[in-house]
């Protein structure tokens, strides 16, 4: 997990830091009990309002589905592995899945899979640095 020291900026909203530990944030309503990535102020999945509670999301879940994807923005690396996890606690996060060979033969759905992070540099040179994340297998 590189330098995630609290110098650089998050990439998303959702992204935060208790001291110098990164990770991720997300809602939970107190009335279905369903799991969200982010702030939210109203459950989408039984409207309840003023229901929503402050969370830490799970670190640890399953591959629900993935991309290999072999064309991208120029200076972007490829092939990589786009993915989409069902973490533990029930919410979906997208993100890359590092540390696989790009190959469907050495993917597996419901792979277990745990977040990492890292300070990452953008693309272009001039771009200022910003902690991110990604998927591992577990």
């Amino acid at each position: 997990m590189g330098d995630v020291s609290g110098g650089v900026p998050p990439i998303v909203p959702f992204l935060h830091r208790d001291g110098a530990k990164p990770y991720l944030g997300g809602s939970r309503c107190e009335a279905c009990g369903h799991v969200f990535v982010g702030e939210r102020s109203v459950c989408a999945k039984c409207a309840a309002r003023d229901k929503m509670k402050a969370v830490r999301l799970a670190e640890t879940g399953k591959l629900y589905v993935y991309t290999v994807v072999k064309r991208s923005f120029p200076g972007v690396a490829v092939p990589f592995v786009d993915a989409i996890v069902d973490l533990d606690d029930g919410s979906h996060l997208k993100g890359t899945l590092e540390g696989v060979e790009p190959d469907p033969d050495h993917i597996k759905f419901n792979m277990r899979v745990k977040v990492a992070y890292r300070e990452a540099q953008p693309v272009n040179s001039g771009g200022k640095p910003y902690l991110t994340y990604y998927f591992v297998p577990a």
